[in-house]
């Protein structure tokens, strides 16, 4: 037994080694960076798809747990290529022109994306318009930054807050099919499922009535 314990520690002491040896540390990011996106990935698509599932999905309990893990596995696996390449390209990209430079990360990123989150399913749907909407926020901050356009004399987020909520409710009103169809789910809930009640049981306590009545 006590053999088997220092084989054990005697690997680990190896292992702890290896990965304070800088001619590595490319590789082994790359590693650490699969790693982390499998884990960031499940982190953040098991709370939402567990809430959104139980919340709008029909189907059995266990129909809905299947949703859940196929839905948080997918997220994991695709972060997790995502970085795994990005991070791939990116040290190949710098080891052959013997430093990093400012178009090896957009580069890398382009590819990387095209390959992972090329398909058009409703996870890569997700992730895309969420990057977006952040991609939005920051180009306006660095063209302010640059120069490119004046600073605002009056912060903008009111309006913007305005004409986001004006054109969103305008398509699902009028134009619903264009709008992904977990946003549909949500607005159905909040502007539909609201106008209609039967007794004080699904006024107040459920959405909607269960029963035959």
């Amino acid at each position: 037994m006590a053999g088997g314990g220092d084989s054990l520690r005697a690997l680990l002491r190896a292992a702890n080694a290896l990965l304070q040896q800088r001619r590595y540390h490319a590789a082994l990011a790359v590693i650490k960076g699969f790693r982390n996106g499998a884990v960031y990935g499940a982190k953040i698509r098991a709370p939402h798809a567990l809430v959104m599932t139980f919340l709008f999905k029909s189907g059995s309990f266990r129909e809905k747990l299947k949703s859940i893990a196929q839905a948080t596995y997918a997220h994991s696996r695709n972060l997790a290529y995502f970085v795994f390449t990005y991070k791939g390209l990116l040290a190949a990209q710098s080891r052959l022109q013997g430093k990093k430079m400012p178009f090896h990360s957009f580069l890398a990123a382009c590819i990387g994306g095209w390959l992972v989150f090329g398909d058009n399913n409703p996870i890569n749907s997700q992730i895309i318009m969420y990057l977006l909407s952040r991609i939005l926020f920051g180009l306006s901050r660095l063209a302010v930054e640059k120069g490119y356009i004046p600073q605002p004399r009056q912060d903008p987020f009111p309006l913007l807050a305005a004409l986001v909520w004006g054109t969103v409710l305008w398509l699902f009103e009028y134009h619903r099919h264009t709008l992904q169809p977990s946003l549909q789910s949500s607005m159905t809930y909040l502007y539909e499922d609201s106008e209609v009640w039967h007794d004080v049981s699904d006024f107040l306590v459920y959405n909607k009535r269960t029963d035959s009545k």
